[in-house]
Parts: C-alpha cells; structure tokens; sequence
C-alpha cells in the first residue's frame, strides 16, 4: 500500500483475526485511521463480503491457493477491478480509485 498515493490511503476496517494483530504500526506507518468490524457482523464489511463472492467465481471454496498461478490472480484481479458496479455509478473501482 505504500506505492499507492498517500490521498488514497484514509482508512481500513480489519477483521478480528490475528493476522491483523500489527494494524497500529500499519496504520502509522501509511498515515490512516484502522477500524475493526464487530464479530459476526459482516455488514460492517459489506465491501469485502461482496468481493469475496465475487472472489469465488474465480478461485471456489475448497480450493487449495498454493495451487495459483500468478497470472490467473493477475487475470481475476484485473476482471474484478474494471468491472462496472452499480454502487459506483457504473464505474469500474479503477476508474473510481485513479480519478
């Protein structure tokens, strides 16, 4: 996220797993305030919820991600990142997150 230009980076809701366990050095480091979504209530995170099922037309349940080629994440990240949504306005996020 450092490559990314400072006034994009202004927030970050985390779950509540140990994997986020370092998200104050995080946040420090990359200037933006961190949140945490309440357990069980995934419509605090309904972006992410939404771009994990989005994520499964790709890459199902189950499947075993030492397995992924670069290029096919490549490919499922660039679909997903200029696919127009309605709640941008049909808008792609890259057009939304670049302007």
């Amino acid at each position: 996220m450092r490559k990314l230009p400072p006034e994009k980076v202004k927030t970050m809701t985390f779950d509540n797993g140990k994997e986020f366990a370092g998200f104050k050095e995080r946040g420090r480091g990359l200037g933006m305030r961190s949140y945490f979504a309440r357990p069980y209530y995934s419509w605090q995170r309904g972006t992410n919820e939404n771009t994990n099922g989005l994520l499964r037309q790709f890459f199902p349940k189950g499947m075993d991600f030492t397995r992924i080629k670069q290029t096919d994440l490549d490919k499922a990240l660039n679909l997903l990142n200029n696919r127009p949504r309605k709640c941008l306005n049909y808008q792609t996020p890259a057009e939304v997150f670049w302007s």
